[in-house]
């Protein structure tokens, strides 16, 4: 099974490989009125602190919650402002009422929502607001190229389960199930499609930091991005879901 410790074991190339957001979903945020300056907010599973760098950006005061020692570690280095919590987003020990804006990028897959959701709601103030996206590494709408392929075939000769739950691409599913426990409301859903050229270290060294990838797997991706040429655009999406505190 994934395991959530495998990124902060993978901290340093984790920061290098991972693509960052698109600037259209922070546009959107934006425009939305979640990015404001000295507003606090808080960041649940943070990283390396991808998602955190762009609130510090617009000026919010950051409280970030990571697991991960080692990711905690660079984020308190490479980002001072930003108040860190070592702790599982189950297990942080959060203020009462305390934020207006909650985020969680690339890490709802992971949480218990039952524990997570009530734990956020008590942390945000009234007319506080959750943003939940993620990249997803793939986009079903493009016709699938020659790498894509080549990936899905080393995806199919895997014995293990797939890991539970919605897939990343399942966006309205995720957001019903956010909205199940009747403590948030969606107020705007939205995918950003973008690509990506990646050459044949970029796709070794990305493919290392998913929790589901062996080694081994990562290389044969890299591989085929040889064989292909030296380089490979890869076509991703970034669903957006933004809800509203319910009171």
């Amino acid at each position: 099974m994934p395991d959530p410790m495998h990124f902060d074991r993978h901290a340093d190339l984790y920061e290098r490989a991972r693509p960052p957001y698109p600037a259209a979903l922070w546009e959107r945020l934006d425009a939305l009125g979640l990015l404001v300056p000295g507003v606090p907010a808080l960041d649940l599973g943070a990283g390396s602190g991808q998602a955190t760098r762009g609130l510090v950006r617009a000026g919010m005061e950051v409280t970030a919650v990571e697991p991960g020692t080692a990711l905690a570690a660079r984020l308190r280095e490479w980002l001072p402002s930003v108040r860190v919590i070592v702790a599982s987003a189950e297990e942080a020990v959060l203020p009462t009422a305390a934020f207006e804006l909650a985020t969680v990028a690339t890490a709802v897959h992971w949480f218990d929502l039952g524990v997570v959701l009530p734990k956020v709601h008590a942390a945000l103030r009234p007319g506080g607001r959750l943003a939940v996206w993620r990249n997803a590494y793939g986009d079903a709408s493009v016709p699938q190229t020659a790498f894509r392929q080549r990936v899905q075939a080393i995806v199919d000769r895997r014995s293990a389960p797939p890991r539970p739950g919605p897939d990343e691409s399942q966006t309205s599913e995720w957001a019903r199930l956010l909205e199940a426990g009747g403590l948030f409301r969606s107020a705007h859903v939205e995918e950003f499609a973008w690509a990506v050229e990646l050459d044949e270290e970029g796709v070794r060294s990305l493919f290392t930091t998913f929790s589901d990838w062996s080694e081994s797997e990562a290389d044969q991706a890299a591989r085929a991005v040889r064989d292909l040429g030296g380089t490979v655009i890869e076509h991703y999406r970034t669903p957006l879901i933004v809800l509203d505190r319910v009171a």
